[in-house]
Parts: structure tokens; C-alpha cells; sequence
């Protein structure tokens, strides 16, 4: 059976891949100086559509986002540049514009019905799960999202799942086999758990300062931000009935019960001062902040911001680092007011001593120690190990290794029927590494429900490629972007 895994081991790696997918991502990453060519609002163009300077860094960064909780935040522009996560925004961005060009020319478009539905669908912008008008502008305008921008974003989207759906994936019955295959492969193993919580590790002075001496550019003191501070308070004014009415008759959709119909007046009034009140605040702040740059209005107070020591959230602290001593912010939310600000000046990041980032670097030391020690271990105990013994288990049967936290036996089985060795051991994760002794193995004769799912998001990849490749023939791509 060791030699049967080792032939379809192509097979097995594909499927279990496939299974394990997932996206993740959101935020900004700073750039540096790039060249463009002549087209200063666009980085490309694909056939018809331009890609966007906008759409080309928010790519990036969901991408560079992806790579950060991936690797548990140990990822920075220096990796980024490793893994070519510009090439990949780019190529991304590029795939989609030609799927956007094909869906122009044959007329696949995305109504307003459907972009509305797809919308009120999406469970961040729901209250009691319906859709909230308010929470969705709420939600956008927090995230420097224009309705508009998102709107556009969403049915491009759209556009393209909808060609990608045109032709559905369909499976064989031996297609369908062959995943059944994958799940009924049955192994009896012994194994053994190591982990890193049973190694002691001691610690020397001179090692350690040497590690640091490898590490020390990642260990920096806080940029810290000298503002200027001026808030604004929410306003609490009267409005005169007709004020009220008129406000009310203009946005009534904004007033809705639990069960989503519009409420009356009566009920709604405290609702309606609620928004006319904000809305005079801000307009409030937007007076103050005028003022406030003509120099007609003083700060009430100056303080330093940093990422640990920041009142004020952290969309603040972004617009912080974008801009430059002596640029005043516009007004943020703030306690249902707002926050205007100054930057007087900026003191940047610098390498801590050896001293001050001794507590950050000694327990990165002391895992890295252990990890080591930890292999270290798994290979010489490999042909003594006493275990524990196991009824047979296929890749679903993660719990049927009952000495095996499941988590772990989850990982330890996908990655124990890509092996080719009989006797080995797999590491699960930095603390965690399953020694495994493969006793015996048979084939299991059932059917899986997972199978043709499986099947179908290979062929399904295959076919998206195909498509890509077919449409790359089809229209010119022009790259003016010059920082590849």
C-alpha cells in the first residue's frame, strides 16, 4: 500500500490542498517611491479596463494581510519582497480585468437588484440579521470606504463569479472515485507525541546576545507622534418642529422597527434629534478645523500618540503616518464627537539596545532553542520510540487518536498521507512534532459525500486557469507600472 500512496501521491496533495483553503485579510501597507509611465491614475491596462493605483495597494495589502496571519505576524516588507507579493497584487488585478473584458463584450452585467441583494446579504452590515441602511454607511465610511467605490467593487465581483458560473464543473463517477480513494486509505500507526513543553532549555548570556545580534532589526522603539489636539463634543441643540419633519419626510428609511418597516414620526423622533444632532457636530467640527488651520482657534491640549499609547484608535494613528509635521487632520469620530489634530513633529522608529529589548528577544529565544532541541529529539528517538497503538484511521479519523489533542491529530493525519517513508515524523507545529510508525494499511471500501465537492474544485481551478490563458490571447495588457 506504501507504493500504491507513493504513485497517487500527486492526487493526494492536490485534493487535501484544495480542502484547506482559506482567505483571510484587510488594511494598508506603506509603499516607497515607484515610477509610473504616463498614466499617472492607472498601473495597467487590460483591453479595456484600467487598473487603478487604488486597486493595485488595496490588492497588495489584503495579499500582504493574508501573509501576516498566516505566519502569526512575523511577516514584513522584507518577506513581502521575498514572496514577489507585488507580482501577485498585479497578476491578480490582471486576471480579473480580463474576466471584466470578456463580460463586456458578450454583455454579462451585474443589475441593480442583484448588487442590492448580494449587499443586504452580508452579515457586517445586518442588525438582528437585516439589512441596516445605517450600519452600511456606518460601516464604509469608519474603513475611508465611499459607497460608491465599495458599490463598484462589489458588482465587479459579482461580474465575475458570474462568469466563472457560466459553465458549471461536472464529475465522473471515476473522478469521484478516485476521492473516495483518498478518504478510505486506512493506516494502523503507532505514534508519539513530542513537545516542546517537556525540554528545558537554559539560558546564556553571550548566546542569547548573539541571537540578538541576528534578530535586532525587527526589536524598535515606537514611533511616537507629537499633536496638537482640539475636540469637538457632541451637540445636544433643539430643532424646532418643522426641522424635525422635514428631516424625518427626507430619510425615513433610515427609521425602521425591528421588523423593518418604517416607524412614525411619533416613535421616531428620538431617532431623528438623534441623527439632526450629529450631523450639527460635524458640522461644528468641520468650522472648528477651519479654524483651527487659520490659527483663529487654539489647541486645548498637546500629547504624544503612539501604537500603545493612542486614545484615539487607530484610524488616527493611520493618517498619522501618511502625513508629514505641520499637516493638520480632518475631523474623526471621536465619543460620538470628534477629534481634530495637528502633527508638530515625529520622532521615527530606532533599534532598541540589547538591554531594553532583552524581555522581547528571551522567550523568541528560548522557542527557537526548544525547537531545535525539540527535532533534535524526534530524530534520535525515531527507531526506539514506545507508543501508543491505533485502530485503522483515515484522514477524517482525527478522533480516533485519543492521545492526540485534535487539532494536532487533524494536522498530524493530512500530512502523515503525503508521506512516502513508513517510520518518521511529521512536525505540526513550532512546540509540536508526532512520531509515527505505520504497522499496517488496507483499503476501505465506502463512499464520500466530500468526494465530487473536491473532484469538482480541481476541475474547477483547472478550468478558471484555462480560461485565463485563453483570455490573455485575447486582449492587449499594457503594464505602466515600473516597481517590478
Amino acid at each position: 500500500m506504501i507504493t500504491w500512496m507513493q504513485r497517487h501521491k500527486k492526487w493526494l496533495i492536490i485534493t487535501i490542498w484544495v480542502s484547506t483553503i482559506a482567505f483571510i485579510g484587510a488594511g494598508f501597507v506603506g509603499w516607497g517611491a515607484y515610477k509610473y509611465g504616463d498614466k499617472a491614475s492607472a498601473i495597467a491596462k487590460v483591453g479595456n479596463v484600467e487598473i487603478t493605483i487604488a486597486e493595485f495597494q488595496k490588492t497588495y495589502s489584503d495579499l500582504y494581510n493574508q501573509y501576516a496571519q498566516m505566519f502569526q505576524g512575523n511577516f514584513d516588507k522584507e518577506k513581502a519582497k521575498a514572496f514577489g507579493l507585488e507580482k501577485q497584487a498585479l497578476s491578480r488585478l490582471v486576471d480579473q480585468a480580463l474576466i471584466l473584458n470578456f463580460a463586456k463584450d458578450y454583455d454579462v452585467y451585474v443589475s441593480d437588484e442583484e448588487l442590492a441583494q448580494a449587499i443586504s446579504k452580508l452579515p457586517y452590515f445586518q442588525t438582528n440579521g437585516k439589512f441596516d441602511k445605517n450600519l452600511y454607511k456606518e460601516v464604509l465610511s469608519r474603513n475611508n470606504l465611499k459607497i460608491k467605490d465599495f458599490e463598484e467593487g462589489m458588482r465587479k465581483e459579482l461580474t465575475i463569479e458570474k462568469i466563472l458560473n457560466l459553465l458549471p464543473t461536472v464529475t465522473s463517477q471515476n473522478e469521484n472515485k478516485i476521492g473516495d480513494t483518498v478518504f478510505n486509505i486506512a493506516d494502523k500507526i503507532k505514534y508519539k507525541l513530542l513537545s516542546a513543553k517537556d525540554i528545558e532549555v537554559k539560558v546564556d548570556e553571550k548566546e542569547l546576545k548573539s541571537y540578538w545580534e541576528g534578530v535586532k532589526e525587527r526589536f524598535k522603539t515606537e514611533v511616537l507622534y507629537h499633536v496638537a489636539v482640539l475636540e469637538q463634543a457632541p451637540l445636544q441643540k433643539s430643532f424646532d418642529e418643522k426641522t424635525i419633519r422635514n428631516y424625518y419626510n427626507d430619510n425615513k428609511t433610515h427609521f425602521r422597527g425591528e421588523d423593518g418597516k418604517i416607524l412614525p414620526l411619533e416613535k421616531a423622533k428620538e431617532k431623528v434629534l438623534s441623527e439632526l444632532n450629529a450631523k450639527e457636530t460635524k458640522k461644528a467640527a468641520l468650522k472648528s478645523y477651519i479654524a483651527f488651520k487659520k490659527g483663529v482657534v487654539k489647541s486645548q491640549k498637546e500629547l504624544t500618540i503612539s501604537a500603545s499609547n493612542n486614545t484615539y484608535g487607530d484610524a488616527l494613528l493611520s493618517k498619522l503616518a501618511k502625513n508629514a509635521p505641520g499637516s493638520y487632520l480632518k475631523p474623526l469620530p471621536y465619543k460620538e464627537g470628534y477629534v481634530i489634530v495637528k502633527l508638530i513633529s515625529v520622532t521615527p522608529a530606532k533599534n532598541k539596545t540589547f538591554e531594553s529589548a532583552k524581555a522581547d528577544v528571551l522567550p523568541l529565544f528560548v522557542a527557537e532553542k526548544k525547537k531545535q532541541k525539540l527535532l533534535e529529539l524526534a530524530k534520535n528517538s525515531l527507531k526506539t520510540f514506545q507508543g501508543d497503538v491505533s485502530e485503522f484511521v483515515t484522514i477524517k479519523d482525527a478522533k480516533k487518536l485519543t492521545k492526540l489533542d485534535e487539532t494536532i491529530a487533524k494536522k498530524f493525519l493530512s500530512e502523515l498521507f503525503t508521506q512516502q517513508t513508513k517510520q518518521g515524523f511529521i512536525v505540526v507545529n513550532d512546540e509540536n512534532i508526532v512520531l509515527y510508525d505505520i504497522l499496517e494499511q488496507k483499503l476501505l471500501p465506502e463512499t464520500h459525500k466530500e468526494s465530487a465537492l473536491i473532484v469538482r474544485k480541481i476541475k474547477q481551478n483547472l478550468f478558471d486557469q484555462n480560461i485565463i490563458k485563453t483570455l490573455r490571447g485575447m486582449y492587449d495588457i499594457e503594464i505602466y507600472y515600473k516597481g517590478l
